[in-house]
């Protein structure tokens, strides 16, 4: 639901998703480039923890991953 929102907002930032990786796993989110991948293509739904730390590395809020 989130994952096309989420991979636009990290484009715009100008974030390679490798990098935003990394900065997930740096605030404690163990998530490898297949389950991301997975996430933007909408395969598999985000946990709430994930919802956070991506709100918090894109500075949005989280309402606005499901715009």
């Amino acid at each position: 639901m989130v994952g096309k929102n989420i991979e636009r907002l990290r484009k715009g930032k100008g974030i390679k998703q490798k990098d935003f990786i990394s900065k997930m796993q740096v605030y404690g989110c163990d998530i490898n480039p297949t389950s991301y991948s997975k996430l933007e293509g909408q395969v598999r739904m985000a946990t709430d923890k994930e919802l956070y730390v991506i709100a918090k590395i894109l500075n949005v809020k989280i309402d606005e991953l499901f715009l």
